[in-house]
């Protein structure tokens, strides 16, 4: 019998694709009958082949339950299987196998604009998503006016949504989720779209959903949000949950687990490196004093310099790189792009054809920015914010060390937060009367 207190219950659960072959699609009641008919043929005549030689099982034997009133966090790896374990919950694919239990109206935000018509207004579009998360259209006029409020976009409230920026498309989303009257909130990474001032609005909403009693698993990147708004979380790789308990215990296995090259990394042969048919990476590497020696270590003091190369393909294509720069919590210290608004030396191939051939691409941190501690470096190569050719996590990592010349006069091992600027501070003598 069913624990009362159970939310969701996933017992042995399992998806499987095949590589190479056809994609998933929903089946008409037709489909169902004539590929019953075709079964036993298909079997005839494909009895020598391999069934196993293609499959790719996305999840595999993952079992857990979450109660009522919990916020869970869903962490792993790129490729992990968390956004499967999430569209299975939310009943947009099947499992190949297991078992899985949901007690309670659900509500998903797997995607920006997920259930969004682009025709239909912002408006319209709040009553279309209420309608699929089986809302009636009288509760969904009770939560209107703060659905719109909260999202920030009352001017655009009527216009089509096919005109919206991917900012304003995940506000409306994430209010219509989060504001309706569902038990169960299932959230992908799509916070990440919004403004610093909406994702830390959007994470005290989360908060109160699950202090009100709802139920909340939340698939994040982001190491400090999971520890800041989670109770527990589950720690996917390759498909299989490999720990379940309290978030900072899981967080910190799997930043442990995380392996990244010190350093420099490079890749030998340019047809199987990171990217595409468009460009590939060729190395990534960190370094001072202007020499080309990679440095797993850098001083506080100096600048730090991360080079990028990279080998375009396609004559006459436009590449722009990139860099997110995280501490050891997967929190994001800064972004950084070849835009010329971000570049201080103005880049002359910037959003120039290149012809084919090797690119190195250098960015510099000044010296005395970030604190002591370790870092990791995340590569982008893209042609704007909608065409991207290559996003490689973890690429490259390195240490900052403080040599003393700078902040000796601190004794303890570190200061507290991510950078520690050298700024300027003056005092003055105002004399013996306050001054009015």
């Amino acid at each position: 019998m069913t624990d009362k207190n159970i939310a969701i219950r996933v017992r042995g659960l399992g998806k499987k694709y095949t590589i190479g072959g056809p994609q998933e699609k929903y089946l008409t009641m037709r489909d169902a009958i004539v590929n019953s008919v075709k079964a036993p043929f298909h079997r005839i005549l494909h009895k020598n082949s391999d069934p196993t030689a293609n499959e790719f099982w996305a999840l595999k034997d993952v079992s857990f339950d979450v109660h009522k009133g919990e916020v869970v966090g869903i962490i792993g790896r790129n490729g992990a299987g968390k956004s499967t374990l999430l569209k299975i919950l939310s009943r947009i694919t099947t499992p190949s196998e297991g078992e899985v239990e949901i007690h309670g109206r659900v509500g998903s935000l797997l995607e920006v604009g997920t259930g969004f018509h682009p025709e239909l207004t912002g408006r319209e579009n709040i009553f279309l998503s209420g309608s699929i998360l089986g809302m009636r259209k009288r509760e969904i006029e009770e939560k209107f006016d703060e659905i719109v409020k909260f999202s920030e976009i009352e001017k655009f409230i009527d216009t089509p949504a096919k005109r919206y920026s991917s900012g304003m498309y995940v506000r409306l989303a994430f209010a219509v989720a989060a504001h309706l009257d569902t038990d169960i909130l299932l959230v992908d990474e799509v916070l990440a779209v919004g403004d610093a001032q909406f994702q830390k609005k959007s994470l005290g909403k989360m908060k109160k959903v699950g202090e009100t009693g709802k139920t909340v698993l939340l698939v994040s990147h982001n190491m400090a949000m999971i520890n800041n708004i989670c109770h527990r979380a589950i720690l996917l790789e390759n498909g299989h949950n490999i720990l379940d308990n309290e978030a900072r215990t899981v967080t910190q296995k799997y930043l442990s687990n995380l392996q990244c090259n010190h350093g420099e990394s490079r890749w030998s042969d340019i047809t199987t490196a990171p990217g595409n048919e468009v460009v590939r990476l060729y190395s990534i590497s960190i370094f001072q004093n202007n020499n080309n020696f990679s440095l797993p270590d850098v001083d506080i003091s100096k600048k730090i310099f991360i080079k990028i190369t990279y080998k375009i393909l396609v004559d006459g294509t436009i590449i722009m790189p990139g860099i997110w720069l995280k501490d050891k919590d997967e929190t994001i210290v800064f972004t950084s792009a070849n835009y010329p608004s971000m570049n201080l030396s103005k880049d002359p191939w910037y959003d120039k054809p290149h012809p084919i051939g090797y690119y190195q691409s250098v960015v510099t941190i000044p010296e005395n920015f970030l604190n002591n501690g370790r870092y990791s470096v995340s590569v982008e190569l893209f042609r704007g914010p909608h065409q991207m050719y290559l996003h490689l996590d973890h690429a490259v990592s390195f240490d900052v060390y403080d040599s003393g010349k700078m902040r000796k006069e601190y004794l303890y091992d570190s200061w507290f937060g991510t950078v520690r600027p050298i700024l300027d501070w003056q005092t003055e003598y105002l004399g013996l009367q306050e001054e009015k």
